[in-house]
């Protein structure tokens, strides 16, 4: 069902991108002006309520810093994570995936923008307690080789440069 309804949302996507091309500048403008005007017109009935927590603390070294999330990384919580990485000058960036059930393609895409970002920047990015599925998720796609997956903070926060 899951890559059905993945399936419709690009075909709406390819439809409509050629309408809203004139309104916006640049592809991220586009890709979330659709995202957005689809989930508007779907009624989703029945799906629980996503949240995510993300707990921002330092690292044990200058310039580290660790995001603690818990709930899924999905499309209604993935803007409230953007918008935290975003602002990230930190030179080493550690997300701790301990508490994370699962993520869909819009986490996913997340996850990516998290490594592009601070890649522009000559920093690192580490994910810390990455399920199987998670873990499973990001193969599929195949975007695992972009990760640092360790299995503590600890782990992650020694290997990480100050």
């Amino acid at each position: 069902m899951l890559v059905n309804v993945f399936i419709e949302i690009q075909a709406w996507r390819r439809e409509q991108a050629a309408t809203l091309e004139h309104r916006f500048a640049g592809a991220t403008e586009i890709n979330a002006a659709l995202t957005i005007e689809y989930y508007v017109r779907v009624s989703i009935c029945g799906m629980p309520q996503e949240s995510l927590r993300i707990e921002d603390q330092p690292g044990t070294q200058p310039g580290q810093r660790i995001l603690k999330l818990s709930g899924a990384l999905v499309m209604p919580t993935v803007f409230q994570f953007q918008a935290i990485v975003r602002a990230d000058t930190s030179r080493s960036l550690i997300i701790d995936f301990t508490d994370v059930p699962y993520v869909d393609s819009a986490g996913i895409g997340a996850l990516v923008g998290a490594y592009v970002t601070p890649q522009n920047g000559g920093r690192s990015l580490a994910l810390v307690g990455v399920s199987e599925r998670i873990h499973n998720a990001l193969k599929v796609t195949r975007v695992e080789q972009f990760f640092h997956f360790f299995d503590s903070i600890s782990a992650a926060e020694q290997a990480s440069p100050s």
